[in-house]
């Protein structure tokens, strides 16, 4: 290694190969599912959103989307409050509930929102999309755990 590339480590004090502390911490875990929750805030602030041709198509879509913007944001949530929550269960539970309300908040903000409405509808659907997530992290836990 030359002393460019040494002084460079050196002078945020890390080791070659060795990741930087702020992965590790508070905006390493907590920025991705804050980045989400903008990307999902930014999508419920428009007007209308473009259609794919077909009603039929554009439901399916848009649910679906719903389904997956929460299960990703749950999965945010668990990867974020993991160094907190000692016992699994609780951490999907309280995840759960995060991405939960987060999904209450959203479609209270579309009430806000020319062209937009809240509804229970896309909130059940956001809650089918979250316990998905979490039910899947059970079924890879339980898939990972050796048979005592």
């Amino acid at each position: 290694m030359d002393d460019e590339q040494r002084s460079t480590f050196d002078l945020v004090g890390l080791r070659p190969g060795e990741r930087c502390p702020a992965t590790k911490g508070f905006f390493g875990r907590w920025l991705p599912p804050l980045a989400w929750m903008a990307l999902i805030f930014a999508l419920s602030a428009q007007p209308d959103l473009p259609s794919p041709p077909g009603p039929w198509l554009d439901t399916l879509l848009k649910k679906t989307g719903h389904a997956f913007e929460y299960a990703v944001l749950a999965c945010l949530y668990r990867r974020a409050l993991r160094p907190h929550v000692r016992v699994v269960g609780n951490l999907r539970i309280m995840s759960a509930g995060l991405a939960v309300a987060y999904a209450l908040s959203d479609e209270y903000h579309q009430t806000f929102v020319p062209g937009r409405t809240g509804r229970l509808f896309d909130l059940a659907i956001d809650g089918i999309g979250i316990c998905s997530a979490m039910l899947l992290d059970w079924w890879w836990e339980r898939r990972q755990t050796p048979a005592a």
